[in-house]
């Protein structure tokens, strides 16, 4: 006669891990040398403003740098990127490529005070022109083309004249936002010939015409006045174009890519970190993704730290070997203990 067996059938079984284990095996590790922090600087003395739509993040005039960059470099952040205010405005964005402009003299200010932190200047005409686009538009009611529709030849030598002026100032990575077709080929031959071979380019590979960028603009002081910027920045329902134009700056000679924004867009993070394992990736966590957090634990919704490391760390299991996020000096403290 048969007996019933007891025996447990054979499955597969989740791993359940002490603490210590757990982070033994942890497949993506976070730390502040992940993290780059935005930085925006106006003219003026003694300025610290808090920007009111991104809670914690301020203006800064140029005589507070020294104090901000050696507490970004104590914490292990190793870089920051910089974003200008103007005291003027104008159809070229004049100041963007004055040997004293606002950004000119912030770099030289932060790389003085605080040699062995990276500086990167974003390299794009919205912060410096009186209309607020990425570049020099057009102006010819005769002309074929849309009255403030932004001209791509003309912009790429303005966009080549203040990449050169940054990294004369002390710019260790010039990184143009702008979206302008051969934008990376015509500053790597600018800096080429000006003997600036060793200086890497950071480009904007992929910038989607976001709904998230509100409080940058409000940081920023860079609202359109009229229009959008949806001729250069990429539509967000599309992936395909994204890769396409990885490619192209890549066969620019790139030295990293940049997917913005982050959060929205993993998908397309990990799709290029696929196409171009051989360069760094860099992701924008940007500025709405950041106030939404914010706002959220102000209201006692979310617990802002284990959210933020959450979503940091996300981003960086997506494939991003680097973050520009407003959150890296919280984050810093925050895994450091």
């Amino acid at each position: 006669m048969k007996t019933e067996s007891h025996s447990l059938i054979a499955r597969p079984r989740r791993l359940r891990f002490t603490s210590t284990l757990r982070s033994m095996v942890r497949e993506t590790e976070l730390n502040a040398a992940d993290f780059i922090y935005p930085l925006f600087i106006r003219h003026g003395e003694n300025i610290r403003a808090e920007i009111r739509s991104m809670p914690g993040i301020y203006q800064f005039s140029v005589d507070q740098l020294t104090a901000e960059a050696k507490e970004i470099a104590a914490l292990g952040i190793p870089a920051v990127i910089l974003f200008g205010i103007p005291s003027e405005k104008d159809a070229l964005g004049s100041e963007n490529f004055a040997s004293d402009g606002i950004i000119q003299q912030a770099v030289r200010a932060i790389k003085s005070a605080v040699p062995d932190l990276l500086v990167i200047t974003d390299v794009c005409m919205c912060e410096y022109t009186d209309h607020g686009h990425c570049g020099i538009i057009n102006t010819d009611s005769h002309s074929h083309l849309p009255e403030g529709y932004v001209l791509n030849d003309p912009t790429l030598d303005i966009l080549a004249r203040v990449a050169l002026s940054h990294v004369e100032a002390g710019a260790d990575i010039i990184a143009p936002s702008g979206m302008i077709d051969g934008m990376v080929g015509v500053i790597r031959a600018a800096l080429d010939d000006a003997e600036f071979q060793h200086i890497p380019i950071l480009s904007y590979s992929v910038k989607y015409a976001s709904a998230f960028y509100g409080p940058f603009r409000d940081a920023a002081e860079s609202p359109p006045k009229f229009g959008d910027r949806r001729t250069h920045q990429m539509d967000p329902a599309n992936v395909r174009e994204a890769l396409r134009e990885a490619a192209l700056d890549v066969g620019e000679g790139t030295d990293m890519l940049m997917v913005k924004p982050a959060l929205p867009y993993l998908d397309v993070l990990q799709r290029v970190h696929v196409a171009h394992p051989e360069l760094p990736l860099v992701a924008y966590n940007v500025s709405g993704e950041y106030s939404m957090i914010k706002a959220a634990a102000a209201n006692g919704w979310l617990d802002e730290r284990a959210v933020t490391l959450e979503t940091l760390t996300g981003i960086k299991r997506a494939g991003a070997d680097l973050i520009i996020t407003y959150h890296a000096k919280e984050a810093a403290c925050w895994l450091s203990g």
